[in-house]
């Protein structure tokens, strides 16, 4: 039996902590300027050469090419105050991220399938498992159903009538990331071969005491050496926008990434390896 509060323990562990971490950037607390005038994932430039990977309609990879872009390119926290690392980001996608420290980094990547998901009306399939096990899914809560826990576990509990409104799915998505983490997108992401990368995938680590989580964004290919390079996005702790990283091993690349790299894949506040990919 899992007591409660070793629960809520268990599931601090397997956030984003960049305190002490090894990893953790220079602090700097001036604004980058806009780096691009993209008013859209897909509209951010090409490397010279490369063509944007084809996506088909309605598909995951085609739904985040299509996030907008904020003009502001300041990354700002859940309190509204800015990010101390001003140096990560290359664009800030245009989504919420609350007034709570709850969107951190697994959260980000559960953010963009969930709304994906909800955009598309499949509302089954929306569902995120918590670091006790616990498959949290939209369509209890949407149907008034809200969460009971105790020491026994998590139930669903009848509490009101049936709302699939936006702000209701807000809601829900906060109890996910109060209960979420990379611990428990680690249980329910299944790996994947680097050579298979594919928009909507994710690294992920979840080793102790820390972990951390990237969505890829988008994906090009340059026809005549084969060469193919990929955007990734992150939110991180505290809770804070999500923004499209730089690359800042291979700054003429950045914000692209290529997936011929060796060794490890460093950004700017995670080191990450090719068997960390997953995907949903």
């Amino acid at each position: 039996m899992r007591m409660f509060g070793i629960f809520l323990f268990i599931a601090g562990l397997s956030a984003c902590k960049p305190a002490a971490d090894p990893h953790l950037p220079r602090q700097n607390t001036s604004a980058t300027p806009a780096a691009t005038a993209a008013s859209k994932v897909g509209a951010i430039p090409l490397p010279a050469g490369y063509v944007r990977l084809p996506q088909a309609e309605n598909s995951y990879g085609s739904w985040l090419r299509n996030r907008p872009l904020k003009k502001d390119n300041t990354v700002y926290l859940y309190n509204r105050k800015p990010k101390n690392n001003q140096d990560a980001q290359y664009a800030v996608l245009d989504i919420d991220v609350g007034n709570k420290d709850l969107q951190q980094c697994a959260d980000a990547a559960i953010r963009l399938r969930a709304d994906y998901l909800y955009a598309r009306r499949q509302y089954d399939a929306i569902a995120f498992l918590f670091t006790n096990g616990f498959n949290c899914d939209y369509r209890h809560y949407a149907s008034g159903y809200r969460l009971q826990v105790t020491n026994r576990g998590c139930t669903w509990i009848k509490k009101s009538g049936e709302d699939f409104s936006y702000a209701t799915f807000r809601q829900y998505l906060d109890l996910v990331y109060s209960y979420a983490g990379t611990q428990s997108l680690q249980q329910q992401l299944r790996p994947v071969p680097f050579t298979g990368i594919r928009p909507g995938h994710v690294l992920l680590q979840s080793r102790q005491p820390y972990g951390h989580a990237v969505t890829v964004m988008d994906m090009a290919y340059q026809p005549g050496t084969g060469d193919t390079i990929f955007l990734l996005a992150q939110s991180y702790m505290p809770a804070q926008d999500i923004h499209i990283l730089k690359n800042p091993a291979h700054k003429n690349l950045s914000p692209w990434y290529s997936v011929r790299f060796s060794g490890n894949l460093e950004t700017p506040e995670w080191t990450f390896t090719a068997a960390d990919l997953k995907s949903f």
